[in-house]
């Protein structure tokens, strides 16, 4: 194989410059297993460099059936490198795996990929070939014998790669057309209005007490009187429990309804939502 042959095999098989390909021959020998190493090692150099940038961009992918399903958000810089053939691959790939091992991303990181090299391998890689920051964000997976899993993508790029996804569990005894229905409707109702938690009673102290002091501050710039700051404070409050917890939030289909009153016209007796997570790029 000449050199320039050589080099055009290392530049496919790496992504890399022609420079930096022609140097690590060199540096090599003309071992390409060497060389690729060389590379790699260069490539961990430029990663190093990247990773203290902002990477606000990306996709979300949602792969599974209605009793296992994972959701995974993979992060880059810009929106040009999210719409890039080899990230839309290697998104995909990642949250295939993802939902093979629930998950847990000490497992993930350590799992082969098509190529035969590690998906932590196979990340470095890919930020030296694209250039930019590139990071696995948010993931999480649902498996329950007893419930059923709906899912929501909007934003679509391609497939079930987009910019925001929604997974939604919803349990119950026997399914119909109307649970059918409200899965796919709550699925959107999720992705519109971003509730914090199902009920009230969920949302974390620390949440509540920093809502507070907000409420605390702009009611002294109003100059109002203790009394009428606490009752004004406590109102305020209620409002933002029932705002971000879902079943107390207003029916996106119909405002005139809560989310827990169009629950119970569809199975008010064993239809329950067990858990939701909605993943939006850029929040």
């Amino acid at each position: 194989m000449s050199d320039l042959e050589s080099v055009k095999k290392l530049r496919s098989t790496t992504g890399a410059g022609f420079k930096d390909c022609n140097s690590a021959l060199k540096e090599a020998s003309g071992n390409l297993e060497k060389a690729i190493e060389i590379l790699r090692i260069k490539g961990v150099s430029k990663a190093s460099k990247k990773m203290s940038r902002e990477a606000n961009e990306g996709l979300v992918f949602i792969c599974g059936d209605e009793k296992k399903t994972s959701i995974i958000e993979i992060n880059c810089e810009t929106d040009f490198v999210a719409k890039n053939d080899d990230f839309l691959n290697f998104t995909k790939e990642i949250g295939e795996i993802n939902n093979s091992v629930s998950s847990d991303l000490e497992k993930l990181n350590n799992t082969k990929m098509k190529n035969g090299s590690t998906v932590s391998q196979n990340l470095i890689d890919l930020i030296a070939k694209i250039g930019e920051k590139i990071t696995i964000g948010r993931s999480k997976t649902f498996e329950s014998p007893k419930s059923k899993i709906f899912t929501y993508n909007h934003s679509v790029v391609k497939d079930s790669l987009s910019k925001l996804g929604v997974v939604v569990s919803l349990e119950f005894e026997q399914n119909s057309k109307d649970i059918e229905q409200f899965g796919k409707q709550i699925s959107m109702h999720i992705a519109a209005l971003n509730p914090m938690v199902i009920e009230k009673e969920d949302i974390k102290n620390d949440i509540i007490e920093k809502e507070k002091e907000i409420i605390k501050e702009e009611l002294k710039n109003l100059g109002k009187s203790q009394e009428i700051a606490e009752k004004i404070s406590l109102g305020k409050i209620n409002k933002f429990k029932e705002d971000n917890s879902l079943l107390t939030q207003d029916w996106v289909m119909d405002p005139k309804l809560k989310v827990k009153d169009v629950l119970n016209k569809v199975d008010s007796k064993s239809l329950k939502i067990k858990d939701f997570i909605r993943i939006k790029i850029g929040e």
